[in-house]
């Protein structure tokens, strides 16, 4: 699946969306096991934007290393990080609903 480039007003009108969303997944100590990147995909399908909480204390790098892993096993953009969440982005089947008008 290629995913397609987002210009910086279609990313800052994401990450606004992602301001109000609330958590939906929870990555604990155990990492981005096959479990929880299936569970992962399976809301990417369902919401098209959700928002990650690391919960086990993982320093940045890890986090960063985290956020590259899903992307990849996913394929889905990672629209940004800040402090312990991360937002991620993947259009639904017919093309993105959120950026629908922009």
């Amino acid at each position: 699946m290629t995913l397609p480039v987002l210009t910086g007003a279609q990313k800052t009108k994401l990450r606004g969306l992602g301001q109000t969303t609330a958590d939906g997944a929870y990555l604990g100590k155990e990492g981005a096991t096959p479990g929880f990147v299936a569970d992962f995909n399976r809301l990417l399908d369902a919401r098209e934007l959700v928002k990650l909480r690391f919960t086990a204390g993982q320093d940045r790098h890890e986090r960063a290393a985290l956020c590259e892993q899903l992307a990849a096993a996913t394929p889905c953009v990672n629209l940004g990080t800040v402090g312990h969440t991360a937002l991620f982005w993947r259009p639904g089947p017919g093309g993105s609903k959120l950026l629908a008008g922009s």
